[in-house]
């Protein structure tokens, strides 16, 4: 399978370097070509790093207020569109965003440096942005693709004279060629006394002047004969004498290099000569400025020592005058304690310095912080609830930024010149208006006086005046832009072009798959790395059990396991069989378990090469010595009995022969599988009755030795048990206290969080607790809230039913009023004679009582207009006369008193 190079990732120095002199060399349009020169890269990231990175008009200072407000603003009224607000802003996509996320991380009072914060990159994960970070420094050892890379680059860099660039400098010498002949031409004539007659050059481009010239005339020839033959016949341009090698007697390369080499050899000679000034020149050359570290000299203390103590002492007077002046006067002298406030004592914490702080000109802060108010409000209008739920509108810190067009006003704060006090002091505070170092922005400066102002001089608003701009002058600016212009023009390719493409891609496809296919390094490494594991593998198989399964192997080799070789043949001869037999895989036994040794030897044969005898601790060089007879006693063994390979085939011949002699004598003897329980008590006893002498330095049966060499025996290995008892005690010793330094922090944090998960465990059964209560509550609110709402249905039945048997009684009421009122007004018409009436002006009882047929007063109520009505309809009729003496006002009620008639 063929390796698949994907362009990307980390950009480094050398590759930003390639890129800046690309640029120089190519432009900001050619972005393929300049790609060509970084293998790594494509066309686009390259461009991305350019625009995001490496180019000088990008931005890489802190941000500034003005453009965190400007950039906050511009987000709330074009979100998600970085691209647009990146050149309003001044700064890249990229830092908006990021600059962005970090104002709302900070309104939120998030963690930006914590590990678990979603933004940062784990371990394994790849940079979706490598173009905006720095760049990563050049390995010391490049790879040989690096090295052909910036070899390539240099080579195409370096090389300015092209085609283009070779005849333009042809040209100019051409023409420097012909101008210096036709100077010395003119020279020439006018040393021999003859006036030059070279015209100068005239424009070719030049029209027919019709109303001088006639077009296309042709002169008639002087004379009768034809005289054109006895003129000498010009001979054509030889070109071949204009070629660069006739014009130039050495090529420009010759000449560069010679003139390179030069300077070359000037420099060597002048750093074996004058090195102090080859050094000084060098400095020069490089641009960086040598200037000589002078003192520093700081302007003397404007103010004196005995100039402060002269101050600190009016001070401290006017402190204690104040102070008996308010002793000395009465409780409410309200006078003195005006005149004589306690101007020491500024706002905030200004009695606490030896200079109050509202004596120092100083840059006043803005009230609040408007970018993190700002950031609140887009937090606060991203979590707003559907408007279905309804509810109040999301609350909103207004004010927060003046807002004059789409991008924020800003607050230019001018700094106070504190060297200048005459112009405090000729200005009246809060009168004279302050102009700040930036025109259009509001004056936020503040003189002294209103902070100190105790006796109420200044007024609120005497420094208010218009800062913003003219709606006038805004629409004459916006009168100026142009009109938009919506002309669009879509031109299709013709199908013939689309043919032809479609043909192109299909052949260099088709060129791609048949071209040869050459190995990657890396594949034939892989599959080097294989082939010598796979042979290691097959070797390994090949060894013996002992090793392959890690069973435990003697240290040292006992060859007294073989008999002596026969002397005679009647010895030879003597021997049958079986004894033969067992010979030969006796001796094949010790080849193996030399060839082991000396291979692989055991884990335990440096502890026991390291002692001697006697248990005590052998040096260095004795151990290696030891060492070396061990491995030399192995080879000669070795050489006298040489270790066979066999091939699978016969390794396999001889495991299926023993399997089925296994066989033959199981069936034979009459046994059965044996398990591993069985096995392994089988083995603990024949170890049991295994005894090590150390007297001997051999092995025996317990049973064949006497009880003193027993007891010695279980001494020596208890003494050897204590020891490794020791050893292993300081080893885990050692390796605690290295895991107490490593793991220190980590125990001290799981303890901590163990605490924090129990915490928890107790908040969320105290949790449950509640949680059940409530529970428990609802069953019962449920059932309550059932009977709640038969009562209240029974209370407002029964409201109801009283309600219409009022309204029936009212209804009634009504209608005895209308009769009553209907009868009063025949009576009032059938009267004789006028009765003696009589108005009164109530406003407080609006009740009227009139006599009813039964001798009593009838209370009536009405209203003012029903009383203008029946006064106009009594006015048509036979008006009643008034006295004189009543009022006109606002008549609320009247009383008649009428003589009934039997």
């Amino acid at each position: 399978m063929p390796r698949i190079n994907i362009k990307g990732g980390v950009w480094r120095n050398t590759e930003d370097e390639i890129l800046k002199a690309a640029v120089m060399k190519y432009g900001k349009n050619q972005w393929a070509r300049i790609a060509s020169l970084l293998h790594r890269k494509s066309d686009k990231q390259c461009k991305a790093r350019w625009y995001e990175w490496l180019d000088p008009s990008v931005k890489k200072t802190e941000w500034s207020r003005e453009e965190d407000e400007k950039l906050l603003h511009l987000a709330k009224l074009m979100p998600t569109q970085w691209r647009t607000i990146a050149p309003i802003v001044g700064r890249t996509a990229n830092q908006c965003l990021e600059r962005y996320e970090y104002l709302l991380d900070k309104a939120q009072n998030i963690d930006m440096s914590s590990r678990d914060d979603p933004r940062r990159l784990r371990p394994g994960e790849i940079d979706p942005t490598p173009e905006t970070k720095p760049a990563r420094p050049d390995p010391v050892d490049m790879d040989e693709d690096e090295l052909e890379m910036l070899s390539e680059a240099r080579a195409r860099l370096a090389n300015t004279q092209g085609k283009k660039a070779k005849r333009k400098a042809r040209e100019r010498q051409l023409e420097i060629a012909r101008r210096m002949a036709m100077m010395q031409k003119r020279r020439e004539l006018r040393a021999a006394g003859l006036a030059s007659t070279i015209a100068p050059l005239v424009n070719k481009n030049v029209f027919i002047d019709y109303n001088r010239e006639i077009p296309f005339e042709k002169q008639p020839p002087k004379g009768f004969h034809d005289t054109s033959r006895e003129f000498p016949e010009s001979k054509p341009i030889n070109f071949d004498r204009l070629r660069l090698g006739d014009i130039e007697k050495e090529p420009f390369m010759e000449r560069e290099k010679r003139e390179r080499k030069k300077d070359a050899e000037r420099q060597a000679k002048r750093l074996e000569s004058d090195l102090p000034g080859a050094l000084l020149a060098r400095e020069k050359d490089s641009g960086e400025p040598v200037v000589k570290r002078s003192k520093l000299v700081l302007p003397a203390p404007q103010i004196s020592d005995l100039e402060l103590e002269n101050l600190v002492k009016v001070g401290q007077a006017g402190e204690n005058a104040m102070r008996m002046a308010l002793e000395d006067s009465r409780s409410d002298a309200v006078a003195t304690q005006t005149l004589l406030s306690e101007y020491h004592k500024g706002g905030g914490n200004d009695s606490t310095f030896a200079t109050p702080l509202h004596l120092l000109a100083k840059t006043p802060q803005i009230g609040t912080d408007t970018i993190i108010q700002e950031a609140q409000n887009i937090l606060a209008l991203q979590q707003v609830q559907t408007p279905l739920k309804g509810g109040d509108n999301t609350e909103l810190s207004t004010g927060v930024v003046n807002i004059v067009g789409a991008t924020p006003q800003t607050r230019h704060l001018p700094t106070p010149n504190i060297l200048l006090p005459n112009q405090l002091a000729a200005n009246t505070p809060f009168r004279t208006p302050q102009v700040g170092a930036t025109p259009g922005g509001p004056n936020d400066v503040m003189s002294q006086t209103p902070r100190r102002d105790y006796l109420n001089i200044n007024e609120a608003d005497s420094m208010e005046g218009p800062q913003t701009m003219s709606a006038t002058s805004l629409q004459k600016k916006l009168a100026r832009l142009p009109q938009p212009k919506n002309n669009f023009e879509i031109s299709m390719p013709d199908e013939a072009e689309l043919d032809a493409t479609e043909q192109a891609e299909a052949s260099d496809s088709a060129a791609e798959g048949t071209s040869a296919h050459v190995a990657d390094q890396a594949e034939v490494d892989r599959e080097a790395a294989e082939a010598r594991k796979a042979a290691a593998d097959a070797a390994w198989a090949k060894r013996s059990q002992a090793l392959r399964r890690g069973l435990p192997r003697p240290t040292a080799v006992n060859n007294a396991v073989l008999r002596p070789p026969p002397s005679t043949p009647a010895e030879e001869l003597s021997l049958s069989d079986l004894q033969k037999a067992e010979e030969l895989i006796k001796k094949e036994m010790l080849t193996m378990l030399h060839y082991d040794s000396l291979h692989n030897p055991p884990s335990t044969l440096l502890a026991d090469l390291s002692r001697n005898t006697d248990g005590k601790l052998l040096s260095a060089m004795a151990q290696k010595k030891r060492l070396q007879q061990v491995n030399t006693t192995h080879e000669a063994f070795l050489r006298d009995s040489p270790y066979e390979e066999f091939s699978d085939d016969s390794l396999a011949q001889a495991a299926a022969a023993i399997e089925a002699e296994t066989a033959v004598v199981r069936s034979a003897m009459g046994h059965g599988e044996v398990s591993g329980e069985a096995y392994a008590r089988v083995w603990e006893e024949c170890l049991a009755q295994v005894l090590h002498l150390p007297q001997h330095h051999r092995f025996t049966r317990a049973n064949l030795v006497p009880k003193a060499e027993r007891v010695s025996a279980a001494e020596r290995r208890l003494e050897m048990l204590r020891g490794l008892m020791a050893e292993e005690a300081k080893k885990a010793a050692r390796q605690e206290k290295r895991l107490s330094i490593l793991l220190g922090g980590y125990q001290s944090r799981a303890q901590t969080l163990i605490k924090a998960i129990q915490e928890s465990v107790e908040q969320i059964e105290q949790s449950q607790i509640e949680l059940t209560s409530l529970e428990h509550l609802r069953q019962q609110e449920i059932g309550a809230v059932v009977r709640r709402t038969e009562m209240l249905k029974v209370d407002v039945e029964r409201q109801r039913s009283r309600e219409t048997q009022l309204q029936n009684t009212y209804a009634q009421m009504a209608r005895l009023r209308e009769d009553q009122m209907a009868e009063v007004g025949k009576i009032y018409e059938n009267a004789p004679t006028p009765p003696q009436a009589s108005l009164r002006v109530d406003t407080e009882e609006p009740e009227e009582e009139t006599q009813n047929d039964l001798g009593g007063w009838t209370t009536i109520q009405q209203s003012d207009e029903e009383l203008v009505e029946e006064r106009n309809v009594g006015a048509q009729t036979d008006p009643l006369p008034l006295p004189e003496t009543i009022q006109v006002g606002r008549v609320r009620e009247f009383n008649v008193d009428l003589d009934q008639e039997d």
